[in-house]
């Protein structure tokens, strides 16, 4: 066992130059192995339209294109691979939260929504913290609890993860904490400032008449807030539901690549979709798959949205001890369907081609289930900006945790930190701090 003097810094963020790269990743030569492989083709690798999926969903099916709205136009084409899934499209002059301007513009109590979830989503460090996190797998486990073979029964987009008790599924297990978040804000925005938003928008951030607190704003936010992570198109509206989705509809940590991609291809997702969608395991710290190693993150930069959780899972690049693969992940990673498309997003080249692949697939999912999407407003303005260029202000020290899995209160000290988005430094002595020699 290693012994090293830690030093949590509790003050504030360490600023660095902003760098292009993977964040603190000190592995050049591997970056550079990876970038050869198809130094000519990397973006096109696995881009079989057979893998892909252009179905039409929701009210979408059966209007008309004469009867559809600008938004029906502009989401058709976002399902059928035509239209950019992401926007830097900026909200200029906000009005006044109680001004009449304010009123006439469905958005704008979300921007002021998603302000206030950034605070929270976004750590000292400039990482996202465990409860963006949290707000992502939300929204993944609200919308994905449809089928199209239990599409009668309603389900999807609709934030019943929050207002029934489909929260309390063992499949849903760790969502506690923000779906009473969700409902903090719900209460706060919908309930004592009356604004008419929904918590099916709050969860994706979308909106009815004017905003409902939705799960989908949440996910949206939170991936732009997280380091290099895409700007999602959001569209708000949504329709809240009181019954609760089935169960038994989400993934499991170990299943097999066959049984995966049957059980998102009824939910219209592609095999291809279905690796972008997965990649946001990059940001997380598992804490219940193996609860003897709570804390362990999915690739060496937890809380920053980049490919390398593609690399190690892959098997591409050396990958640290403490570094937690879910056997369902390294399947996909294998199965002869999906490594090509997993291929494609590795080294310097994948990282835009993922945060394409990732923002189409997401806006698909995020409306599974939703059936007047025609009649849904885009607040994409409504996001803050995302984060283009990154590096950790504390790698090395986080490195340095990374290279055991031996668990001991102070590993998980660690662990906490880096969840809530905090800096850990392991090696200095800064004033105010105490230090105490520790075992990894």
């Amino acid at each position: 066992m290693l012994s090293y003097t830690l030093v949590v810094i509790l003050g504030t963020i360490i600023t660095s130059v902003p760098v292009v790269a993977f964040p603190g990743f000190p592995r050049l030569k591997q970056l550079m192995k990876i970038d050869a492989l198809n130094p000519a083709d990397l973006n096109n690798i696995g881009s079989d339209a057979a893998d892909d999926s252009f179905e039409l969903i929701g009210d979408l099916i059966t209007l008309s294109p004469s009867n559809l709205t600008q938004v029906g136009r502009d989401v058709k084409e976002l399902l059928m691979k035509s239209g950019s899934p992401e926007s830097d499209v900026a909200y200029i002059d906000v009005p006044a939260l109680d001004s009449t301007a304010c009123a006439q513009d469905t958005c704008c109590v979300w921007k002021y929504i998603a302000d206030e979830m950034t605070d929270l989503f976004r750590g000292e460090s400039g990482r996202c913290t465990r409860w963006a996190r949290m707000a992502v797998r939300l929204g993944f486990h609200d919308a994905g609890a449809w089928s199209k073979a239990t599409a009668h029964r309603g389900g999807g987009a609709d934030g019943s993860i929050c207002l029934t008790e489909e929260y309390t599924f063992q499949e849903n297990s760790g969502l506690e904490d923000m779906c009473l978040q969700m409902r903090t804000w719900y209460d706060e925005w919908h309930t004592k400032k009356g604004f008419d938003i929904s918590m099916a928008d709050l969860i994706r951030k979308q909106n009815l008449l004017h905003p409902v607190v939705s799960s989908e704003m949440g996910a949206n936010v939170a991936t732009v807030v997280c380091p290099l992570g895409p700007r999602v198109r959001s569209f708000v509206g949504r329709v809240d539901s009181a019954v609760p989705n089935k169960s038994e509809l989400l993934p499991s940590p170990f299943s097999d690549a066959l049984d995966l991609i049957r059980l998102f291809r009824d939910k219209t997702i592609s095999p291809h979709a279905l690796v972008a969608l997965i990649g946001a395991h990059t940001t997380s710290q598992q804490r219940l798959t193996n609860v003897t190693r709570a804390g362990d993150p999915q690739d060496s930069t937890p809380g920053v949205w980049d490919v390398l959780y593609y690399e190690e899972t892959y098997g591409s690049v050396e990958t640290p001890e403490r570094v937690f693969k879910f056997p369902s992940d390294v399947a996909l990673a294998k199965y002869s369907v999906t490594a090509k498309e997993w291929v494609s997003f590795l080294g310097t080249a994948g990282q835009g081609h993922w945060n394409t692949d990732y923002a189409s697939a997401y806006i698909r999912l995020s409306l599974l289930g939703v059936n007047n999407i025609n009649q849904l407003t885009e607040c994409t303005k409504a996001l803050p900006a995302r984060t283009e260029e990154y590096k950790n202000p504390d790698q090395e020290n986080m490195d340095e945790w990374l290279k055991s899995s031996q668990v001991s209160l102070t590993s998980e000290e660690i662990a906490d930190r880096i969840e809530l988005g905090g800096i850990v430094d392991i090696n200095n002595l800064l004033a105010g701090s105490s230090e105490r020699e520790i075992e990894l």
